[in-house]
């Protein structure tokens, strides 16, 4: 199972990106996806998450500037990310819940990470 991130990139404060994350590979099943991020310094935190059925939950820090969305037909999770702070800049990774033919157990998945700055 592999995903692929893309998206990030240099944007002035304000200014809106939007990653993309496709997964692929032996996959039957995927439960929750979601993107995190890592400042320089700093540990991993949770940005947002989507159910396979849509429910969503976001971290206070982006709660009406970020929109997680999917498409389950793709496999691919998105972010929408509207008035962004320097103090969004991070590598950001999506992540997935994943059930591989034949297995009985769901196991996580990680991006490779995109790199978002954003500039005051």
């Amino acid at each position: 199972v592999q995903l692929q991130a893309s998206g990030g990139g240099l944007v002035q404060a304000g200014g809106s990106l939007r990653l993309s994350c496709a997964a692929s590979g032996s996959i039957f099943k995927i439960n929750d996806m979601g993107w995190y991020r890592q400042a320089p310094g700093k540990q991993r935190e949770v940005v947002a998450t989507i159910t396979n059925s849509g429910g969503t939950n976001y971290a206070d820090s982006v709660k009406g500037r970020f929109t997680v969305s999917r498409d389950n037909a793709k496999k691919t999770v998105y972010l929408q990310m509207n008035s962004l702070k320097p103090e969004d800049t991070a590598v950001y990774y999506c992540n997935a819940n994943v059930l591989r033919p034949g297995s009985v157990y769901f196991n996580f998945y990680w991006g490779q990470g995109t790199q978002v700055t954003v500039s005051s």
